[in-house]
This record gives structure tokens, C-alpha cells and sequence, in this order.
């Protein structure tokens, strides 16, 4: 699908796209009162982990912006749903915090340090010996291998922190083992958040901020792609790719129409 008056549905990363470092960016509030006020299914999508999907909720509010936590999907809700799908009522060992670990309650699995079917590395700030020494035992010994997000650091205002990409690579050089990962850039977390708003990639667009997540996730899946400008990309990081978006804009203030369409789905 080639074409934005083709679009039904959103989906949209959340950093770079809507907000830059808790502040929201030109045209997100309007977009967002836009979608709702057409009754246009949306989704905000992060690869982000350690929060649950109210507490980003509340994150977004203090930015001055609307957005429900049924209306957030993250990739430790997306993690949680590609394992009960792949074996209801499972157990895992965890490293991880709140968003993954009360999305894989919520999902219905038990967390357990005995023969755990998975272990499941997400996003942490306290990141332990002691548990990747577990994990990478549980791994040897047969349980499979999980990761929410590839991101190998995260931003902070001292610098870059090693983030769950870096962890899972340590994990991997102990056990000779690969992750599955989840979240973007795997296709797998914008289908499951296609599923969650009932919409179909023929019809569905995902707003993004980088080009080796979620313009070549939103590719893979389908979708039509539009590249914002206001995040970590630039006309030289695009031409890097051999792959290019549907469309590359400015910022979501161009999203935003002057008198908006009801939209009929």
C-alpha cells in the first residue's frame, strides 16, 4: 500500500516521534485528539520494557499528552503474548522489571529459578551477576531463550547505558545460543499489535523515528512506512539503507489535517 489516503489504522513509536526527552513534539497532541475524535484505531508502540504500559500512560500525560494505557503497546506485552501463544500457562526466569514481569503475569505464566521452559531478558537498571549466571545455566541445561528488545544501549543525561541487546549478547558468548527477540525490529510485535486493534497491514501505517527498526519492521509487515525527522534519523542515515520508507516528513504536525475526515472502517 503506497498511499496515506489509504490508511485506516496507526501505529507509532513513542521517543523521537511524539515526545523528545519528556517533552511532546509539534503536532502530537493534535494528532493523537485527531485519531480519537475520527474514531481511528491507534497504537503507540516502544521497545522500552521496564514500564508498564499505565505507567507510560502517565509518563506521556506529565508530557502533555493523551494517551491511554490500552492504546500503549510495549515489547514486554508483546513478548508476553507471543509466549502464551507458544505455550500457555509456562514458566520463566526473569531479568527484567515491571513492564515484563507484570505482562507475563497478567499473560498467565509462573516465574520460577527451577527448570523454567524460558528465560526471558527484558530492560533493567539493576542488572545482576548472580541472575545471568542463572540464566546462562537455565539455558545450558534446555530452556529457551527470550529477549524483549535487540537495543544494545539506552540514553540517559551522563551518556549511553548498556541495555538489553548488550546483556543478551554476554548471554549468548556464555551459551552459544541465539535469543529470539521480539520487539522491533521483528515484524512479529507490529503484528500482534495489528491483532490487538483488529486492523490489517493493507490498511495500517506505522510513524517512526529509525530507519533499522521501525521502517524496516513496518516494511516486513507490510505496512505503509512514513520516516519522521524529528528523532535519531537524517537524509545521510536514510541513504545508508537499501530500503526506503513510504514517506519521509518532517515531524507529525504534518500528519495533522485542517478539517479531519470521519473515518469509516
Amino acid at each position: 500500500m503506497g498511499r496515506r489516503d489509504e490508511v485506516e489504522c496507526w501505529l507509532t513509536d513513542m521517543d523521537g516521534v511524539l515526545v523528545h526527552e519528556n517533552h511532546a513534539l509539534p503536532g502530537a497532541a493534535e494528532l493523537l485528539q485527531q485519531w480519537r475524535d475520527t474514531g481511528t484505531p491507534f497504537l503507540v508502540l516502544t521497545n522500552n520494557s521496564i514500564f508498564t504500559a499505565r505507567d507510560l500512560s502517565a509518563r506521556l500525560r506529565r508530557s502533555g499528552l493523551d494517551v491511554p494505557e490500552e492504546s500503549i503497546w510495549t515489547s514486554a506485552l508483546a513478548t508476553a503474548d507471543f509466549l502464551k501463544q507458544q505455550q500457555p500457562g509456562g514458566t520463566a526466569f526473569v531479568i527484567g522489571e515491571a513492564g515484563i514481569l507484570t505482562a507475563l503475569h497478567e499473560a498467565g505464566y509462573i516465574m520460577t529459578e527451577s527448570d523454567p521452559d524460558f528465560v526471558v531478558v527484558g530492560e533493567t537498571r539493576n542488572y545482576s551477576f548472580d541472575a545471568i549466571t542463572k540464566a546462562i545455566r537455565f539455558i545450558g541445561t534446555g530452556s529457551r531463550f527470550i529477549v524483549t528488545n535487540p537495543d544494545a544501549t539506552g540514553p540517559s543525561a551522563e551518556g549511553p547505558l548498556p541495555a538489553t541487546g548488550a546483556i543478551a549478547a554476554m548471554i549468548t558468548k556464555a551459551t552459544g545460543r541465539e535469543p529470539y527477540v521480539v520487539g522491533k525490529p521483528n515484524p512479529m510485535m507490529f503484528r500482534s499489535a495489528l491483532n490487538k486493534i483488529g486492523a490489517h497491514s493493507e490498511n495500517t501505517a506505522m510513524i517512526g523515528d529509525r530507519m533499522d527498526t521501525d521502517i524496516v519492521a513496518g516494511i516486513e509487515a507490510g505496512l505503509h512506512t512514513i520516516l519522521v525527522m524529528t528523532g535519531i534519523s537524517d537524509q545521510s542515515e536514510i541513504d545508508k539503507f537499501p530500503f526506503r520508507p513510504s514517506e519521509v516528513i518532517d515531524g507529525v504536525h504534518e500528519l495533522v489535517a485542517s478539517e479531519p475526515v470521519e473515518t469509516e472502517l
